[in-house]
């Protein structure tokens, strides 16, 4: 199946892609099939599983899994209706879904933790109900949300299971393997990012893909500068304050003063990570990057790109989100992206190496380097475990964004120093991420049941 850039960054809102965007993209596609169904019914259940019921107050799925019953879609989120229609909802105990009557729905009695174990196919599954008056199911969907917005159902994730050696989409360069990414790249002579656009050419037009990826870049962008205009205390019950924005005032009132040491520049990379973290931690607008979790890490390399080194151009940034997708895609289709399925090497790991192959590839790295660059920021997350504090994207994962962030600037300058030669090979490191996901315990993959979610006091 071909990964678009597009499927890779999406415009969404916080503060998870699996545990929120998710359950909200589930709901939406529920009411399009029972708008299509011949049933009348009379309300609406959810029943939430795995890591969606263990983390899924901090991760506000109660909230997004109810909104998508309610109609609404993170790529069009907004903020103040969904508070008025959550409030309207709790105190008259039904839905309006837009295309359909009139649904009870009382979220106390009908949206269900089941802390049970997980559905059989993912860790993040959720189950989906249109019921007639006497409570009885006439219509019931499993939807299983897979990391980074993605969403299958039942028969869908059986079916990519089973795709696993289909043949490949009709593109011009249609690598499903690194190995195979720099074959191609070697008898075209072209660079990851041109293929990568080529490829997206299969699909749309030029100018969208151009338009497609300036809007992207301009949320990311948007959102660290939100980040660092904002303070106070971030929700969920943590009392976690918010840092990037004094951080950001003491770097920018150093300037020009010779007293910075030089690796302050870390403090810059960091800042610009944890703005967007903070923003997406607040359920503010993010990009998959490829998750919300690790939102932060490659518009934070980007940022660092443009404003601190000699000769970047916002021309190339285009050329930066081809690259990172292509990488992205590959551990999505031979690993995984969802920190309940691999933990958080799957998320930061990911959005490092995805920075990294990025910015190797606008600082003039060939794809031997590119790959290379994020070989070596991959490799150094492996084992990274997904233990949120009391559930809530903020402890660890605010930090291990700009941590995330300074391993891939150095992954991508250790790899431009060479040139491209190197012992793991990036295919041989993401099969190495899959089994240590495969093989971890599911308390450290996203439910706060071990790690610093036991260890820190959380109220």
């Amino acid at each position: 199946m071909f990964l678009s850039v597009f499927d890779i960054f999406k415009v969404g809102v916080g503060p998870s892609s699996s545990h929120t965007m998710g359950p909200m993209v589930a709901g939406a596609r529920f009411l399009a099939q029972l708008r299509a169904s011949p049933f009348t019914p009379h309300g609406l259940r959810a029943s939430l599983h795995g890591s969606l019921a263990f983390t899924g107050k901090g991760h506000a799925t109660d909230r997004a899994t109810i909104l998508g019953l309610a109609g609404f879609e993170p790529a069009s989120y907004d903020a103040a209706r969904a508070e008025a229609v959550l409030a309207g909802i709790a105190e008259t105990g039904t839905i309006h879904p837009p295309g359909l009557p009139p649904l009870a729905f009382v979220p106390d009695r009908d949206l269900i933790f089941d802390y049970g174990p997980p559905l059989p196919g993912h860790a993040n599954g959720m189950v989906l109900m249109a019921t007639d008056a006497q409570g009885d199911v006439l219509l019931q969907e499993t939807y299983f949300s897979i990391g980074g917005g993605f969403v299958l159902t039942a028969a869908e994730q059986q079916q990519a299971a089973g795709d696993a050696t289909a043949a490949p989409s009709p593109v011009p360069y249609p690598f499903r393997s690194a190995a195979e990414m720099l074959e191609m790249a070697a008898a075209s002579g072209l660079t990851i990012a041109r293929m990568k656009r080529a490829n997206e050419r299969a699909f749309r037009s030029e100018a969208e893909i151009d338009a497609g990826l300036t809007r992207i870049w301009e949320v990311m962008n948007a959102c660290i500068d939100r980040g660092l205009a904002n303070d106070g205390i971030l929700p969920g019950g943590l009392s976690v304050r918010r840092r990037a924005r004094a951080i950001h005032q003491a770097l920018l009132a150093e300037r020009g003063l010779n007293l910075t040491a030089p690796h302050a520049i870390n403090d810059w990379m960091s800042t610009y990570a944890m703005a967007v973290n903070e923003e997406n931690a607040a359920g503010g607008q993010v990009v998959t990057a490829p998750t919300n979790g690790a939102a932060g890490v490659v518009p934070a390399v980007i940022r660092y790109w443009l404003d601190h080194v000699p000769g970047a151009s916002r021309a190339r940034i285009g050329d930066f989100l081809l690259t990172a997708a292509a990488i992205g895609g590959l551990v999505k289709t031979n690993a995984s992206i969802s920190g309940a399925e691999c933990g958080c090497q799957a998320e930061v790991g990911s959005a490092a190496a995805m920075a990294a192959a990025g910015l190797a590839a606008v600082m003039g790295g060939t794809p031997a380097q590119v790959e290379n660059a994020a070989e070596i920021a991959l490799e150094h997350h492996l084992g990274m475990t997904c233990d949120p504090v009391k559930g809530l994207v903020q402890v660890p994962c605010i930090e291990r964004n700009g941590l995330g962030a300074i391993k891939a600037v150095s992954a991508a300058s250790l790899s431009l120093r060479g040139d491209g030669t190197h012992l793991v090979p990036l295919d041989a490191c993401i099969e190495t991420m899959r089994q240590t996901g495969r093989d971890m315990h599911e308390k450290y993959k996203e439910t706060s049941l071990g790690g610093l979610a036991v260890n820190v006091p959380n109220c």
